[in-house]
């Protein structure tokens, strides 16, 4: 991840990547193809992780809000502690090729969904508006929180990114509730 982050994909060696792994290059390709296999099962990785995490933390008892600030929360705190995950995420993948995007959209569906699922519930109970898109929603959600780590990450991290949980989340309120 590391290597991927400060090089990019394209510039990113194998060979770097087996030294800051601290094994021999032979060994990556024990386990990966190609350089694209190495970055796809990184990015599932992480993802699982992500999804996991807000499997964890978002409870039943949980509103539809509560838990759509939690999905906000997980996202922002994770990216803000692994700025290299940020950046592969934010940057480098929106460079890769239309096969490797594709794959890794695949891996994004869970999280996709999850917010779907989460927009449903509240839609459900009455607390989110009876005629909400919830697929569209959904995107506009995830887009939201995904613009809003790409713009920390341009401006430098000059700012909390987990700071702005509150306002992105009182921002799709306002349109959905």
């Amino acid at each position: 991840m590391k290597v991927f982050a400060e090089h990019g994909f394209h510039k990113s060696q194998v060979s770097r990547i087996a030294k800051e792994a601290g094994v021999a290059d032979g060994t990556i390709y024990l386990y990966f193809k190609k350089k694209e296999d190495i970055l796809t099962s990184l990015f599932q990785e992480k993802l699982g992780e992500l999804v996991a995490k807000f499997n964890q933390e978002i409870t039943p008892e949980m509103s539809a809000k509560e838990a759509l600030y939690k999905v906000c929360e997980i996202h922002y705190g994770v990216l803000e502690k692994n700025v290299h995950l940020a950046f592969l995420t934010q940057i480098e993948l929106r460079q890769s090729d239309l096969a490797l995007r594709q794959e890794i959209g695949l891996a994004l569906k869970r999280y996709i969904i999850l917010i779907e699922n989460i927009l449903e519930r509240g839609k459900a109970d009455g607390s989110f508006r009876a005629d909400l898109d919830v697929k569209l929603v959904r995107l506009l959600i995830f887009g939201g929180m995904d613009e809003v780590v790409t713009s920390w990450l341009i401006s430098g991290q000059k700012y909390s990114l987990s700071a702005q949980v509150g306002k992105t989340l009182d921002f799709f309120m306002k349109g959905i509730e």
